[in-house]
Formats: structure tokens, sequence, C-alpha cells
């Protein structure tokens, strides 16, 4: 067959095939023109999850009669001023949209600008545009696309159904809004409201914080830490979830690049790098974060569907956003996102009153924050001398394993009270894994497991911090411990790295290794459990991560075995000493795997369950 030019039709559905893959890329692309048109409003109507029509209606500054002719001509835009595509200062600038909806669809625009003083109306019917005639219709402009895909019923058959293409529309437009907080957005689907926000008001932070609330959950608004950092005219801002308030998945995770919504592996990655020592590998923080650089530097022109950008700085942009988060992570090191339910705090037989729980809901642990406590309150905690001592059934101890200190609190504990700080005072033991302890205005509850393995790690990673030596601890009978080939053969390879740990390994026999020195802060290790789970982890590590992650990773897999196990009875001294730790040490409000080391209950909400 001769070498020929394809008709323009068929021309314009092969470019759409790349620009419009579903009823979200439409919703995506005409809202995207409302707001380089100056909208404040834009409402989205859906029917059949947008196959039957998609209506999108925006009170932008809209086209006169000779613009709107040629806004559905391919590359047709008002977007690139100076023909330069290495300055780009609108979401849209290809003028591709317009014209590949109309190739594969029935589509209708009636606008009206400022100026005009009547609106203008024109159609395309599979690429055949007619004439633009008058119309009547206020200021702004209002789009139909109907029949999607009737000129290329393939396309139809790899839709999903209406309902999962609506939950499409539904996150796009979620993504759009989260990045313009002054602009109101509406969707309806099948005469079904599914997005309603108003423009939110004030300083950029508090009505992007209010916009997230509204998308993320009021959950995500409470439990997040500010992201403000700027450097060699990169600028970095928005908000990043606690690690104890993770996800499964990576959904939750929102990033936009000059306001524009993208999906790009090295913020994913350098994200995920910032949250390594806190968070568990195969959970994901929440977060919405906005880069803002010189246009010159990004490159949004890779991918029609523009979800990717290139940066000219990969390393400036990774290197400034993990300080960043690293940053907030520690400012907010003792704020834990545990929560306690009413259902969790009655029992069975003594529920509530409806109206009592609606005025409950759910207790969220408060943001703790150091504040002077008054000496008194903490004076009257100590016991003035030894109690008298009652009558106990061991069976019952056994049975609920409470354990209450009935002896005075050491004066090395309690000399200097004015060194307790937001945790309070240890108050009891609670099935031989939970410290029970009192503030002036709150009950805390402790997992002594999460809440040391944090502290072991932190003090192995500042070891190596300043290049100190671990204190090891030489064992009495080595300890010989039995692997496979391939994972005898990672452990030794990581000797030298673990050394600097203070995990003396060497090898023995085919298939063994023999460990001789232990890190002296893991007294009661399981050494062989410690060694075949590091032995399993380097499996996963490769080479995506740096001999500082590697290490890191290390003292979490070290810290978790080594640090006072759940089931373990504690004194009063000893909670203390752990609560005190617990103050002192950065990222106490989670443990290594993200998970909450402390739940806060305040007083105020317990008196509410007595309807006080």
């Amino acid at each position: 067959m001769p070498i020929r030019i394809l008709p323009s039709t068929l021309v314009n559905q092969i470019a759409a095939g790349e620009v419009i893959e579903r009823p979200a890329s439409v919703v995506k692309e005409l809202v995207e023109n409302a707001i380089d048109a100056g909208a404040t409003s834009i409402e989205v109507t859906l029917v059949d999850g947008g196959k039957g029509l998609i209506a999108v209606v925006d009170n932008g500054k809209g086209m006169n009669k000779d613009e709107l002719s040629l806004a559905v001509e391919r590359h047709a835009t008002s977007k690139l001023p100076d023909d330069d595509l290495f300055h780009i200062c609108f979401l849209g600038f290809r003028g591709e949209a317009l014209p590949s909806i109309a190739s594969v669809a029935r589509l209708t625009i009636t606008s009206r600008a400022k100026e005009s003083e009547n609106a203008w109306k024109i159609e395309v019917f599979g690429g055949e545009k007619s004439e633009v005639v008058p119309a009547a219709y206020p200021r702004g402009t209002r789009i139909e696309v109907r029949d999607l895909f009737y000129a290329t019923p393939a396309r139809l058959k790899f839709l999903k159904s209406s309902q999962s293409e609506t939950g499409l529309c539904v996150d796009m437009l979620n993504r759009i809004a989260m990045a313009n907080p002054h602009i109101s957005f509406y969707l309806r689907a099948d005469d079904k409201k599914k997005i309603s926000l108003n423009a939110c008001q004030g300083e950029l932070f508090d009505a992007r914080l209010n916009r997230l609330s509204e998308v993320m959950g009021r959950e995500f608004a409470d439990n997040s830490l500010l992201i403000d950092a700027e450097k060699d005219g990169l600028k970095i801002s928005g908000f990043v979830s606690l690690p104890t308030l993770n996800k499964a998945n990576s959904l939750s995770q929102y990033l936009f690049v000059n306001n524009r919504p993208v999906r790009d592996k090295l913020l994913l990655g350098a994200l995920k790098g910032a949250y390594q020592d806190v968070l568990a590998s195969n959970r994901y923080p929440m977060c919405a974060l906005f880069f803002d650089i010189n246009p010159a530097y990004v490159d949004v022109n890779v991918h029609p569907a523009k979800a990717e950008v290139r940066f000219y700085d990969n390393a400036l942009v990774r290197g400034l956003l993990v300080s960043a988060v690293r940053y907030a992570l520690s400012q907010g090191a003792d704020r834990s996102a545990g929560e306690i339910s009413v259902d969790a705090l009655v029992t069975e037989d003594n529920s509530l009153p409806n109206e009592v729980l609606s005025q409950s809901g759910v207790f969220e642990s408060s943001v703790l924050q150091e504040k002077p406590r008054p000496v008194n309150f903490y004076q009257s905690l100590m016991p003035k001398s030894a109690p008298r001592r009652q009558v106990v059934l061991p069976e019952l101890e056994r049975a609920y394993s409470v354990k209450v200190d009935d002896t005075p609190v050491s004066q090395e504990n309690v000399q200097n009270i004015e060194s307790i700080g937001h945790l309070g005072l240890a108050k009891a033991q609670v099935a031989d894994t939970y410290i029970i302890s009192q503030t002036e205005d709150s009950l805390i509850i402790v997992d002594q497991h999460a809440a040391h393995e944090r502290i072991v790690m932190e003090k192995l990673k500042q070891s190596l911090m300043n290049e100190a030596h671990v204190a090891t601890q030489i064992l009495l009978i080595p300890e010989i411990v039995d692997l496979s080939l391939s994972d005898k053969t990672r452990v030794l390879e990581a000797a030298e790295e673990l050394k600097k740990l203070g995990l003396v390994i060497e090898e023995f026999g085919t298939t063994a290794v023999i460990v001789r020195e232990i890190p002296a802060l893991l007294k009661n290790a399981d050494v062989k459990k410690m060694i075949a789970d590091l032995a399993e982890e380097m499996a996963e590590w490769g080479k995506e991560y740096s001999l500082t992650q590697k290490l890191h990773l290390a003292c979490a897999t070290i810290a978790c075995h080594g640090s006072v196990r759940a089931g373990r009875r504690l004194n009063i001294d000893e909670m203390n000493h752990l609560l005190r730790e617990m103050e002192h040490t950065e990222h106490s409000g989670q443990c290594n795997h993200g998970r909450p080391t402390y739940v806060e209950l305040k007083l105020k909400n317990i008196e509410k369950l007595f309807e006080r």
C-alpha cells in the first residue's frame, strides 16, 4: 500500500486517544480551562458516569464569537503569548483539549464574554463544527459533552461501570480543588450531589488546610504537620500526616507542581525516604504537597495528559523535600494520632444514650504540647507515706494483670518535680504491657514496647551520628545462627556496617554465623530471631538505599528486638524512667513502624461518658 496522508478526522481521533482516555480526562481538561479563564465557581454535571453527559459551567471571562470559533480548532490557544514552551503559566497550553473531545463526542459550547451584548453558541459533532450562532446566556461558559466515544465505539468497551467512572471523576475534581482553595467546586452525578466545596476564605495556608480537611477528612487536618521550605527558587509547602496516621497504599498522597496535580516517582520516592525511620515499609503517609518552581526549571510537556513532569535539578527537589519533611516530623516528634472511641471505653452492658454518643463522637488524641505544670499538682500525686496495704486476690491479679505499685516513688526520681514533662507520672501497669500515667487534665496510656523501641533506635542513631563507638556487650556464650546460604552471604557482606551498630558477626561453618557481641542497649534480645529478621529485610533493601539508610533500617530491626517486651512487669520507678526518656527522645509519638506509642484521653472527655 502506498504512503498517504490520513484524513483530518482520523488524525484528530488518534490524537484524542492520548489526551482523552475516559470521562475523568474530559473533566480534568474542561475544569482546568475554566480555572485558566479566571472562574471562581465551577459546576460539573455527570450522567451515566460521564458517558452520557458531561457538563461544565463556570463564571470565567468567557469567549466572544471569533474566539469561540477558534477554540475548537486544533492547536489554537491563548495561553502561550510568547510561543515559549519553557515558560508555561497556565494549566492548559497545547490547544488540544476541545478539538480532541469534539472528535470523539458531541460537543456544545455556549459562552459570553464580559463586554459582549449576548452569548454565542457552537456545536461540533464528530469533528464537524457548525456556525457560531447567538444565544441567551449569562457571563461565563457552559460546555456540554454528550455521547462520549460515540465516534470510536471500541473505546467504550474499555470503560468501567458508571459508578467507577463517576468515582474517578470525583477524585480528579478533588485533586484540582485542593490546589485551588479560593474557588468553589460542585459536582452532581445522576442528580446526586457528590462534591460541594465552597470557596475557602483567609490566608493561603488557612484556606488550604480547610479545603484539605473537607477533601481528606478532619482526621488529617487534626493530625498533620505544616511544610514550608524554600531554596534556590524552589518552594515546597503543604501538609504531611503524623507517622501514626498512615494508609495501606499511596492513594492519599497528593502532589502538585505549580498547582498542577502530578504523579511523580521521584517525589513519591523522596517522601517515602523521609519517613523511613518512623514508618513501616508497607505503610504510606498522607500528604498534600505543593511545589512552586520557575517554569523554566520544570518540563510539563512530557506527556499529553500532563500528569508527569521533569525537573531540571532532581537533587535539589529531592533534597529539599526530604529535609523539609524530616524537620516537620522532628517538630511534631512527641505527637501521636492515636484515637480512643467511646465504644472502646464502655462495656456492652453499660451502653450510653444515643444523644450522649452523638455528642461524644470520637475522642481524638490532642496535640501534646510542653506547658508548665503546677508543682503542687505533681506533689499531690506522690504518696505522702507508704499506703495501707489492701487485701489482694491473687487469682484476680493473675487473670487481669493489673499492677499497682503500693510503695513510695523513690526520691531519686521525684527530687526535681519540675522536670516532669507532658507525659505526667506513672500510676499503674495494665496487662503487663501498658503504662497508665496521669497529668493535670488527662489520662495517658503508653505501649511500653513501642515506646522503648523508639528510644533504643534513636540512641543507636545518635551514636552513629556522633561517630562514637556503640557500646557493646560480649556474649559469654556466643550465639550460633543457622541461615540459608543466600541469607548468610548478605549478613556477612554487611558485617562491617553492622559492627558500627555494635553487632559483631563472623562466619561459622557452611550455613551459619556466630554472634560474639551485641549492643549494650540490648539486654534480653532474642539474638537468633534478630539476625534472621535482619537477613530477610536485607533482601528487600537492594541498591536503592544508601549506606546511611541501610544502617537506619538495621537500627530499627535491632531496636525492635532489644526493647522492653510486652508482658514484662515494671515497677513505678521503671515506668517513670521510661516516660522521662520518651519526653527527651525525637519521634517518641510513634514507634519505628509508625504505630502510636501512646494515646491521651482528656478528663473532660471521660466526664462526658458519665454525663457530668
